[in-house]
């Protein structure tokens, strides 16, 4: 099935994907002797997106820093892994181009960046519906004008929010006054219809919250990045973003299976952190903490003052990933496809090959599928079967029992819980004496928020300790 007709210069050319891993040691043992050391900098725990942007300008400013993260590689949450020639990012990311602080970070044409096509295809009452981004294809945006996926008035709406959003400078939509995405969108115009058969399936596949709870300033800032730049995924998966900031930092300064248990702030010595077999690092400069968020609270608890039914009201944001193998793509479009049927597990999928052709060997398909939560009361077995058969109604029972299960990634924390209210522009990085936070949940739920948040981490030990460039 091919419902568009990309011009010929859609598709970038060709890329063979490569990786220059970071040299892992081995995960150190307990320790009957524990001992201290003193690093002359800074101690960086956690290599994700946050840390890794810490790193960075600390590096820029000839700052010594020592980056200590648990698992083998770095990325944190922005992890592929390879199975069998088949690229898996952990979870649905994609990459949004007009990040501006991913822009600033990285150089693009070495991403080999393949980008989806602007728009997205809507499953509702048995059918496909096309919906295209009004200002990129308006000839194609005429014809869904009539299609059930809304009025025609909510197109326009669309049209003019997206303008409108364009033009606003981040700062402004992070510090407007915030309500739930949903509350937002009703505010704004947009019928039932609209909200549930398309808006809804499209942010709960970005935010992971099928209530759209989530604040609406981080709705109008992703709603900016949309229309400014293309969705796109890195020819050899997600993690070269990553990949590629570790790459230009000292690979000495990176030390990776090592586990941090406990941060100490300064008291009569500098701030140290304590590793999981029992040594002591002290950090002349101090510590930025620039892990996910439930391991930021374990910690650094003084850092998160608990409120009555926080829990109750903040549950963290997970979701569910099913990969496929397939010897063909029911659909042959480069665009992702969206649940708007109000019924089923399934919220968004694609054809990972269509958008990135170097995810699967040659000759085989890739399908994402994604749910919003964990479903820790089904096994994969049962989950797996249960997408089979919903999918099954959407390409036909005869295609869909054709495909070969690959993996499942159950992602318990995917993102923070930003429902109001939040202050994602406000937040101090300084904790504690000497100690330093940062991570997405320190600031607001995409890449570039990470990346921003340890940047900011990194200018305040900077200036706390009056570092000038050297």
């Amino acid at each position: 099935m091919n419902l568009l007709q990309p011009p010929p210069h859609f598709f970038p050319p060709p890329f063979k994907p490569h990786y220059r891993p970071l040299s892992t040691p081995p995960r150190a043992s307990l320790s009957s002797t524990p001992t201290v050391t003193s690093h002359p900098g800074a101690v960086i725990v956690g290599g994700g997106l946050s840390g890794l942007a810490a790193a960075t300008h600390l590096s820029s400013l000839s700052v010594p820093f020592l980056l200590l993260d648990s698992s083998d590689s770095v990325g944190g949450r922005v992890r592929t892994d390879r199975l069998d020639s088949f690229l898996l990012d952990r979870g649905f990311q994609i990459f949004l181009t007009s990040l501006p602080e991913l822009r600033r970070l990285l150089h693009f044409p070495s991403l080999s960046l393949q980008p989806f096509y602007p728009g997205a295809l809507v499953f509702h009452s048995g059918e496909f519906h096309l919906l295209s981004d009004p200002f990129r294809f308006p000839l194609r945006s005429l014809s869904s004008l009539l299609n059930p996926i809304g009025s025609f008035a909510d197109k326009l709406l669309v049209a003019f929010h997206r303008l409108r959003a364009a033009i606003t400078p981040d700062d402004l939509l992070l510090s407007n006054s915030e309500t739930s995405v949903y509350d937002h969108l009703v505010s704004l115009g947009f019928s039932h219809s609209m909200i549930d058969r398309f808006l809804r399936p499209f942010f709960a596949g970005i935010f992971f919250d099928k209530d759209l709870s989530t604040t609406s300033r981080l709705f109008d800032l992703v709603f900016k990045q949309l229309a400014l730049g293309d969705n796109a995924l890195p020819a050899a998966g997600i993690a070269s973003i990553p990949l590629q900031i570790a790459d230009r930092l000292p690979q000495s300064s990176i030390r990776l299976n090592t586990r941090v248990v406990a941060v100490d702030p300064v008291t009569s010595a500098p701030a140290s952190v304590t590793l999981e077999n029992g040594d002591i690092i002290t950090a002349d400069l101090g510590v930025i903490v620039a892990v996910d968020q439930p391991e930021a609270k374990r910690l650094l608890p003084q850092a998160f003052p608990s409120e009555p039914g926080d829990k109750i009201k903040r549950p963290p944001r997970s979701t569910t990933c099913l990969y496929f193998s397939a010897d063909r793509a029911a659909i042959k479009d480069p665009i992702l496809i969206l649940n708007g049927s109000g019924k089923g597990i399934v919220n968004n999928m694609f054809f990972v090959t269509n958008v990135a052709p170097s995810y699967a060997p040659k000759g085989k398909v890739l399908v994402s599928v994604s749910l919003v939560g964990a479903f820790l009361d089904r096994s994969d077995e049962d989950l797996t079967a249960e997408v089979v058969r919903e999918l099954g109604e959407w390409f036909g029972d005869g295609e869909v029992s054709e495909w070969k299960h690959l993996r499942t990634y159950r992602i318990g924390f995917a993102q923070p819980n930003q429902t109001p209210p939040t202050d994602p522009i406000g937040r101090d990085p300084r904790v504690d004496d000497g100690v330093y936070m940062c991570g997405d949940h320190w600031s607001w739920a995409t890449f570039d928020g990470a990346l921003v948040a340890g940047r900011r981490a990194a200018e305040a030990m900077v200036r706390d300790r009056k570092i000038s460039a050297v």
